[in-house]
């Protein structure tokens, strides 16, 4: 069958001596750092309820949300039972092993405790953090497509791709489709959203277009992702990122229809 070349793009963007600094950790930094930038911007729009030291003090806590929670949720909900077996490998993220989901709610934890702590009204807050999220998610799946994980199912579309860890059949390039609807797409979005329809003054709505929005994509992409190895399919059909994303998606709808309602 017919497939495009993997690019085959070092996973390693720079190494001096010990110091080993690879792509997925400058996607991490990249994200941060550019949600942070707009999230500044962002500031200036809701009327002075949210200043710029509120998000310069947010970054180190968002980090750590992300960190955290994403590894914890990784090992949770993909492969409990291998760390609780081997507790001392829970720490080692060099080797892999971060999940959408539990950083979601490490970073949904994290703004809970920041705003409780600052008097700042906590869906306010959470809409700034969501508006630039899609950004994070956009860098994220490119740095898992330079890795040449988390590859689609196989298939003969004409852009399939052969990649290193998915044998000599052509796949889905799934990561590129996540990285285009999770991040470039919801973040056009809820810019629209914001700028022209000033989302922002409905706290909570962006939340909402942000978990629908992201629970969507995730599940329409899953149908062509290779399920998780070692997990494979729930029921013969959901994977577990289906499962995951679900309540992600009703959440949201709830939120959006609140947000509406209560403005």
């Amino acid at each position: 069958m017919y497939a495009i070349p993997f690019p085959a793009i070092d996973p390693i963007a720079l190494e001096l001596g010990p110091l080993v600094i690879r792509w997925y950790s400058l996607a991490y930094i990249a994200g941060i750092l550019l949600g942070w930038r707009y999230m500044l911007r962002l500031t200036d729009r809701t009327d002075g309820a949210i200043s710029r030291e509120h998000i310069d003090d947010f970054i180190v806590w968002a980090t750590l949300g992300i960190v955290l929670g994403g590894r914890l949720g990784y090992v949770l909900f993909y492969r409990p039972d291998y760390y609780f077996a081997n507790l001392l490998e829970i720490p080692a993220m060099w080797k892999g092993g971060m999940s959408f989901h539990g950083g979601m709610l490490g970073v949904f934890a994290t703004i809970l405790l920041f705003t409780r702590r600052r008097g700042i009204r906590f869906l306010c807050f959470a809409d700034l953090v969501c508006a630039s999220a899609p950004i994070g998610l956009f860098f994220g799946r490119i740095a898992n497509f330079i890795n040449g994980e988390l590859f689609g199912r196989v298939t003969d579309v004409p852009w399939a791709m052969v990649f290193p860890r998915g044998g000599p059949v052509p796949r889905h390039p799934s990561q590129l489709y996540e990285s285009t609807l999770e991040g470039l797409v919801l973040f056009i979005v809820i810019a629209v959203l914001i700028y022209r329809y000033d989302a922002l003054k409905k706290p909570g709505l962006i939340i909402g277009v942000f978990l629908a929005g992201y629970g969507i994509a995730r599940i329409v992409v899953e149908f062509v992702r290779q399920p998780d190895a070692g997990i494979g399919f729930f029921y013969g059909v959901a994977t577990m990122g289906q499962l995951l994303s679900a309540p992600l998606l009703l959440v949201g709808l709830w939120a959006i229809y609140r947000a509406i309602r209560r403005a």
